[in-house]
């Protein structure tokens, strides 16, 4: 992930009083987790106390997953567990999110429809964060899976969701996303199958 784009950039002078305290990037990456869980608990409450928590949880995890790794920059504490606990970190609180959603939207206009379509959105979300994981490992340093454009990376639009939640409109955001996950999850399952395999 780039470490250039918007979001970075926001996170930096918030983070950078942080360099030299007793503060890790693993404390922020658990408090992203926690916070993230917390999000995803009130979204599948399905009332609009949940929705109103849910989205401003939501954003401070958002926030939070890019500030731990800006702390590993910024102050030279990048390590292989350190990432491998960010990457475990992001991939299930956003699958969890659409299954999260799926169960709050039951009383919606998708009644029983939902909470299929949010475990679809999960299974597809945590999917295509693995094959992208592997994809990348089979092919040049610094080469994404997923290119973002104009400083902005893909997985921004989660910042989306806690407005999303707000306005109530998180039943459209369901249905995209079960056909755009599962879109994004075969293709990269079918770019990683015909990318070479590593050398041993």
């Amino acid at each position: 992930m780039s470490s250039t784009t918007w979001t970075h950039l926001l996170a930096r002078p918030v983070i950078r009083p942080l360099i030299g305290t007793a503060v890790r990037p693993n404390h922020i990456t658990t408090l992203r987790l926690l916070t993230g869980i917390a999000a995803c608990v009130a979204f599948a409450l399905g009332n609009r106390a949940g929705m109103r928590w849910g989205g401003g949880l939501w954003l401070v995890s958002a926030f939070l997953d890019r500030a731990d790794g800006e702390l590993a920059r910024l102050a030279n504490m990048m390590s292989p567990q350190g990432h491998r606990y960010d990457y475990l970190a992001d991939v299930w609180v956003n699958s969890l999110f659409f299954v999260a959603i799926g169960m709050g939207l039951r009383h919606s206009v998708l009644g029983n429809w939902s909470l299929p379509l949010g475990l679809l959105s999960g299974f597809s979300t945590l999917l295509a964060s693995v094959f992208a994981e592997r994809l990348e490992a089979r092919c040049p340093p610094g080469t994404k899976a997923i290119s973002g454009r104009w400083g902005f990376d893909p997985d921004d639009a989660l910042y989306l969701m806690g407005p999303l939640a707000w306005l109530g409109w998180l039943t459209p955001v369901l249905v995209i996303a079960s056909v755009g996950t599962t879109t994004a999850m075969l293709i990269l399952g079918i770019r990683l199958q015909r990318a070479p395999q590593p050398q041993n």
